[in-house]
């Protein structure tokens, strides 16, 4: 019994062999860049986070008398959303440390495919880069963001 497999045009196995390098060499191209761009949103919107706590602080300071209120505190009075109590967003873990004069706000990469850096922020409002030099640009550890 023979089989008739129409007029004998379709590809070779060498021909998709070599589409399929193809598309695996741009694939290792791209990859990197695609995860270089995720780092760097996730690190802007942690710089954006942040600048909102530093609003809420504000905010909060105005309403307590003169105290600085922690994450649970700023959550509470509907100065902050639920999320940086409950976890990481966009790849980052926030915390708020206060006491009666003073706060210092820290956003740790929750790892090191999701951000390269780390960032903390006082009372002052500047943003900086963190003081653990494996979370920060060399050289650039404590330094203030631009």
């Amino acid at each position: 019994m023979q089989r008739n497999f129409g007029s004998g045009r379709g590809f070779s196995l060498l021909e998709l062999l070599i589409v399929v390098g193809v598309i695996l060499v741009i694939a290792t191209i791209a990859i990197p860049s695609l995860l270089r761009s995720r780092q760097q949103a996730n690190e802007n919107a942690a710089v954006a986070n942040l600048r909102t706590i530093s609003n809420a602080e504000a905010a909060y300071v105005s309403a307590s008398g003169g105290y600085f209120g922690t994450v649970s505190q700023l959550v509470s009075q509907q100065l902050l959303d639920e999320r940086f109590e409950s976890g990481t967003i966009a790849g980052y873990q926030y915390s708020v440390t206060s006491g009666s004069f003073a706060f210092t706000a820290t956003a740790s990469p929750a790892s090191s495919n999701l951000g390269r850096y780390g960032y903390y922020m006082v009372a002052d409002g500047v943003i900086r880069y963190s003081t653990t030099f494996t979370l920060a640009p060399a050289g650039r550890a404590g330094f203030a963001v631009n």
